[in-house]
Parts: structure tokens; C-alpha cells; sequence
């Protein structure tokens, strides 16, 4: 394909554009509609099809490119890779999803966020600030929609690997993908709205101090918070796996 559209019906979930894209572009990839080798549309006709912003777009390209099915040719466009996803490391939603490798992903996670915290602090200026003020927003957003947060959560964390300046953990980080917030091993979507607000509002408040510390350029005050934080989720986890190791005795 040289930049044509691919008859791509407007997203309609608001809360989940990158995510909805991804999806279907990776679709599209898998079936063979998008062939080895052919160019991805355009990212006006991206935008112009899937109805998203031209962000949203290079989000989803990249996202795709960490999952090895896309390569970029500067200046030309987003490539099918050859051999899509062969040779690299990557999270699939089935190695995210049960709770003991959703356990494993926490204790990769910790290794690398709490430093990502502590860089950000030292060199967040003003536009990533912005930006992560912008995703505290919109996890704000999605929770009154009644979202899980997943895309939205991801987004923040991914603002404070972009205030490091440094691209290899965003790089790094586009690499987990969004199966790293695993959303749905915890079942929120079966949990009453008291349930799911009451955790997704505990989320916000760790976010909220991790985000504090970074615009108040206090390196350990963000490490112990992204440490806090992640090692809250992962003590969810656990009881969630000691609860349903109990039940299935």
C-alpha cells in the first residue's frame, strides 16, 4: 500500500482510542490484508478514517513498532515487518493476564519505574509536566466514565518515562505495552461500582504523590513513591492469588 486508506470504520471508545487502533491495525496485520512489506496508510488517512488525533496515531504506530509489527523508514512511513514480532521481547495479553506473571511484570516493573521516577524528577521541565498533569486528568476522565483506567493509567506512566529524556525507557516501556497495566486479572469489570471506584481511586492517590514529587524535583521522594505504588499493586496481586489458590482447595 502507498498511503491509501484500508476501509477502517470510525473508534467509537473515547477512553481507549490508542488501544482500539492498535488493535486494529495489528488485525489487519495478522489476517493479511496488510501484507510483509506493505506501507501503512498515511497518518492523515489514519486520522481521517479512524476519526483520532494525529497523537493518538503516532502512539498506536509506535506501540505496534514495540510489538516488532511495524518498522519506520525516516521520512517515508510505517512498514509490515517480514517476519512480525520474531526476535524480540514483548508482553502478549496471555503473559499478562494471570496473576502470578502479572506478579513477575510488577517486579520488572519496579526495577525499572523507580528509577524512571527518580530521573523524571531531576529533569522534568515544563512540557512534561504538562503532559503528566494532562494524564492525571484524563485517568480522572476515565474513572467517571466508569473505565477500568487501564489506557489512561498507561498514559501517565508513560509521561513520566518521556520526563527523563531519556528514550530508551520510553522505548523500554512501549516494549511492555499496555498489557503491563493488567487490568483485567483483577476482574474490575465483574467487581460492583463501589468496588471499582474505591481501588481505582487508591490508584490515583499513589499516582497523585509519585506526580507531586516529580514537579517538586524531589529524586527520592519520586523513587519511594513509584516504589510504593508499584509494590501496592503487587500486594494486590498476591492476595488476589492467595484468595484463589484458598478457593480452589
Amino acid at each position: 500500500m502507498s498511503g491509501r486508506g484500508i476501509g477502517m470504520a470510525p473508534l467509537r471508545s473515547p477512553a481507549n482510542l490508542t488501544g482500539a487502533l492498535v488493535h486494529r491495525l495489528a488485525e489487519e496485520i495478522r489476517s493479511g490484508r496488510l501484507p510483509p512489506g506493505a506501507r501503512l496508510p498515511t497518518e492523515q488517512d489514519l486520522m481521517r478514517e479512524a476519526g483520532v488525533s494525529r497523537t493518538v496515531v503516532r502512539e498506536a504506530v509506535a506501540a505496534l513498532r514495540a510489538e516488532g509489527l511495524v518498522f519506520t523508514r525516516q521520512g517515508v512511513g510505517a512498514f509490515v515487518s517480514d517476519r512480525p514480532g520474531e526476535g524480540i521481547f514483548r508482553l502478549t495479553p496471555s503473559e499478562a493476564e494471570g496473576l502470578q506473571q502479572v506478579i513477575q511484570v510488577l517486579e520488572l516493573r519496579l526495577a525499572l519505574e523507580v528509577e524512571a521516577a527518580g530521573l523524571a524528577a531531576l529533569r522534568r521541565d515544563a512540557a512534561s509536566l504538562t503532559a503528566i498533569q494532562e494524564a492525571e486528568a484524563a485517568f480522572d476522565t476515565a474513572m467517571a466514565s466508569g473505565s477500568d483506567g487501564a489506557e489512561a493509567d498507561f498514559a501517565l506512566h508513560r509521561a513520566i518515562f518521556a520526563a527523563t529524556a531519556n528514550p530508551h525507557f520510553l522505548r523500554l516501556l512501549e516494549v511492555l505495552g499496555r498489557h503491563a497495566i493488567p487490568r483485567r486479572a483483577l476482574g474490575l469489570v465483574e467487581r460492583s461500582e463501589a468496588e471499582r471506584r474505591a481501588y481505582l481511586e487508591q490508584v490515583r492517590r499513589e499516582h497523585r504523590l509519585v506526580a507531586e514529587a516529580i514537579a517538586a524535583g524531589d529524586e527520592a521522594r519520586a523513587r519511594d513513591a513509584m516504589r510504593g505504588h508499584l509494590e501496592a499493586a503487587r500486594e494486590r496481586y498476591r492476595r488476589l492469588a492467595a484468595q484463589a489458590g484458598a478457593g480452589a482447595s
